[in-house]
C-alpha cells in the first residue's frame, strides 16, 4: 500500500504530475482506498489509458480541432494542418495565411481561437508548458482568459498535456453519463453537481476521470476519451 498521495506522482513544485502508466495505476490504488464504491467500477473498466501528449501549442490545438466533430473529420483536418512529421508550433500557426483555416476545414470560430492562442504563445504572453507546474486553478485561469477557450478545453489540456493529477472535466457529457451508469442514477448529474461530487476523489480526480471514461467505453464498446 502506498504511504501518501505524493507517492504516486512526481511533483513539480506543489503540483502533482502524471507522466506514465505507473502513475495512473498507483493513483487508482489510492482512489479506491478513498472511495470503495469505485472498486466495482474499476473491475468493469479494465486498464486505464494514459493518453498523454507533450505540453505546448500542438497538444492544445489538437484538443480544439477534435471538439464537436467526428474522429474521422478531426483526423482529416489534423493531417491538413500538420502534414508529415513537422511539429505544429505556435510560431508556425501564427505565420499561416489568414485564410489557411478554410483549406484545413476548420470552422471560423476554431480558427480564431487557435490564432489567439498561437499569438499569445508565440509572443511569450502564454507559456503552455509552464502550466504543468501551476496549481490547477491558476492554470485554468490562464487558459480561459483567452476568448474561445472554455473550462472543458482547459481541463482536458491540463489532464492530457499538462499531466495534472487533480482535474475533473465535470462538463463532459460522457463523464456525466458514466457516473450515472456506474452509480445507478436515474438521470445524469449536472456539471455543477458532478464537480461537487468529484471533490471526494481529490487529489486523484484526473485518475477518476480516466476511470469513468474507461468504464463507459467498456460498457458501450467504444472509446470516449476526448483525445486520441
Amino acid at each position: 500500500m502506498l504511504s501518501s498521495a505524493t507517492d504516486f506522482t512526481r511533483s513539480r513544485g506543489s503540483v502533482q504530475i502524471i507522466r506514465n502508466d505507473d502513475d495512473v495505476r498507483l493513483g487508482l490504488e489510492q482512489l479506491l482506498l478513498l472511495d470503495p464504491r469505485l472498486v466495482s467500477v474499476a473491475a468493469d473498466a479494465g486498464p486505464l489509458p494514459l493518453r498523454l501528449r507533450e505540453p505546448g501549442f500542438e497538444g492544445l490545438a489538437h484538443i480544439i480541432v477534435s471538439q464537436m466533430v467526428s474522429r474521422a473529420s478531426a483526423e482529416a483536418i489534423w493531417r491538413r494542418m500538420r502534414p508529415g512529421d513537422v511539429l505544429l508550433t505556435a510560431e508556425v500557426y501564427a505565420a499561416l495565411r489568414p485564410d489557411a483555416w478554410r483549406e484545413f476545414g476548420l470552422s471560423r470560430a476554431k480558427a480564431e481561437t487557435l490564432t489567439r492562442i498561437a499569438e499569445a504563445a508565440a509572443s511569450g504572453r502564454l507559456d503552455l508548458s509552464a502550466l504543468s507546474g501551476l496549481p490547477p486553478a491558476d492554470a485554468m485561469a490562464a487558459l480561459t482568459a483567452l476568448k474561445g477557450v472554455g473550462p472543458w478545453t482547459a481541463e482536458v489540456y491540463l489532464m492530457f498535456c499538462g499531466g495534472h493529477a487533480d482535474v475533473f472535466p465535470s462538463g463532459d457529457v460522457a463523464l456525466q453519463n458514466a457516473v450515472a451508469a456506474a452509480f445507478g442514477l436515474t438521470e445524469r448529474p449536472s456539471a455543477k453537481k458532478l464537480a461537487a461530487d468529484a471533490q471526494a476523489w481529490s487529489p486523484f480526480r484526473s485518475v477518476a476521470a480516466r476511470l469513468f471514461w474507461a468504464y463507459y467505453a467498456a460498457k458501450l464498446g467504444r472509446g470516449l476519451l476526448p483525445v486520441a
